[in-house]
């Protein structure tokens, strides 16, 4: 299987991050996993010189400081080449409504409730990037 080149987790909860990360590298889907623990840090590397471009971003909706939907209202404002290189996916624990509702006018690819799992993490690879893990990993 052909491996994303960039994973940018953005959650701020520390131990969902590492099971994410170490999910990510036991299913062999990258080799680079960057974290970031708010909006605000996850904005600063896609701004930065040269700016960090992930192929897979995924974003907690609910987080302290800016959270997914204000990061997501902020990268809106990012050169559209750039955007078109990301496919974001949102992480939620809360499935509700008002969330829900907020979420069909803004440029993401796709949303999952948490955990991830390999199921979650397969059905995401085939529907955006075209991949499939290999059985039995």
């Amino acid at each position: 299987m052909n491996k994303l080149p960039h994973i940018l987790l953005v959650d701020d909860d520390d131990t969902t991050n590492f099971l994410n990360e170490l999910l990510f590298k036991k299913l062999n889907v990258t080799d680079h996993v960057r974290t970031a623990y708010t909006g605000e840090e996850a904005l600063q590397l896609l701004t930065q010189d040269p700016p960090y471009e992930p192929t897979l971003l995924m974003l907690d909706v609910n987080m302290p400081g800016m959270g997914g939907i204000e990061f997501l209202n902020a990268y809106q404002r990012l050169p559209q080449a750039q955007q078109d290189a990301t496919v974001i996916v949102m992480l939620t624990t809360s499935m509700d409504a008002r969330d829900l509702a907020r979420l069909n006018d803004l440029p993401i690819a796709g949303l999952i409730s948490k955990p991830l799992n390999r199921e979650k993490i397969e059905t995401l690879l085939q529907l955006h990037f075209q991949l499939q893990l290999p059985s039995g990993e």
